[in-house]
């Protein structure tokens, strides 16, 4: 397609995203924030994190010396909790390797940890001007269609092409433009249902002229999605509640949670065999599932008022706290929601 950088940049000065909070500086590590916010998260939902997020740890020293139970605090509700933990680590390599500094060579930025090859192009070209392409799932799916290129994205030879051809299209200049112009065309035009007749590519679209536009990019082929189950225990206590520390890694890693117990277990059993606690069942909070990326989690609550218990039995990874330091704490989705149910 002849002009396509041009006819982006042009559209996306009339048309594109101008008013957002991270489009106001070339502070890479604001950038960098934005761009980690943004993977698999809407814009609408990012805003409000990203300004909390920037007025507690507005540098990459005050990231890095804060503690992770902190920043996790501060990520709680945004999912994905590894992006999280990657930048904390990353502002602590920063720290030690680039004197806090953010560091504008390429291959020093995809050392961090958290950072891809496209979010690595993202930073450089908004930070610091450098002419590289960016190929995340918006970009791929423009460039899927506009060039007809079949097969599925996520599929490494389909991907090596779409990187060639996004490579080829690069503009010598206005890349800071042209970047957001595929971003915004991607998020606003040509989503899933795009609004073809307001694409400033469209006449030289092939997924268009062709009629394709609901074929193209092809689907992930789609597998049946497994169910898993679990029993949370919400151990209550004088007006508080029980929360332990999750492993550093896997799900909701280092985050603080219900203790959990398998579904043919005995609640009160499990609580007397490893906390020490004697307790009573209280009224049955409903079951509810929670989904992630390749699984689905169905949560069963179990509320249990404390009647006795040994302190001694106590796990060095729990904590007593009423709901509102519960609330203020570093806790995953579902976690947040049964507590605001106790409140309520």
């Amino acid at each position: 397609m002849k002009n396509f950088a041009e006819r982006l940049i042009a559209w996306q000065k009339r048309h594109g995203r101008h008013g957002l909070p991270w489009q106001q500086t070339r502070d890479p590590y604001a950038v960098w924030l934005s761009e980690i916010m943004l993977q698999q998260t809407q814009v609408g939902s990012v805003i409000p994190y990203y300004q909390r997020f920037m007025l507690r740890f507005p540098n990459i020293a005050t990231l890095a010396a804060a503690p992770l139970d902190e920043v996790l605090a501060h990520w709680s509700g945004l999912g994905y909790y590894a992006r999280g933990r990657n930048l904390h680590c990353a502002a602590q390599m920063m720290v030690e390797r680039h004197g806090g500094i953010f560091p504008d060579k390429f291959e020093s930025v995809m050392a961090l940890p958290g950072i891809g090859r496209s979010t690595a192009a993202a930073i450089l070209a908004f930070a610091f001007g450098q002419r590289r392409a960016i190929l995340d799932g918006n970009v791929k799916r423009v460039l899927a269609r506009c060039f007809g290129i079949a097969g599925y994205p996520g599929l490494k030879p389909v991907e090596n092409i779409l990187w060639q051809k996004a490579e080829s299209l690069l503009p010598d200049s206005g890349i800071e433009t042209y970047t957001q112009a595929l971003m915004d065309l991607g998020a606003t035009v040509c989503h899933r249902k795009p609004v073809c007749v307001a694409c400033p590519l469209n006449a030289g679209c092939v997924a268009f002229k062709q009629g394709r536009v609901a074929e193209l990019p092809e689907p992930k082929p789609r597998k049946p999605q497994p169910q898993r189950e679990t029993v949370m225990l919400i151990l209550l206590r004088e007006g508080e509640v029980y929360l332990e520390k999750r492993p550093p890694v896997g799900i909701w890693g280092g985050l603080w949670s219900f203790p959990e117990a398998d579904v043919k277990e005995d609640a009160l059993a499990a609580c007397r065999e490893r906390f020490g606690i004697e307790g009573r069942p209280l009224p049955a909070l409903p079951d509810f599932t929670h989904t992630f990326t390749h699984f689905r989690l169905k949560v069963q609550p179990c509320p249990i008022a404390v009647t006795a218990w040994r302190p001694e039995a106590r796990q060095p990874e729990g904590l007593w706290l009423n709901l509102e330091e519960a609330l203020g704490a570093a806790v995953p989705t579902p976690v947040r929601r049964l507590l605001e149910q106790l409140g309520g």
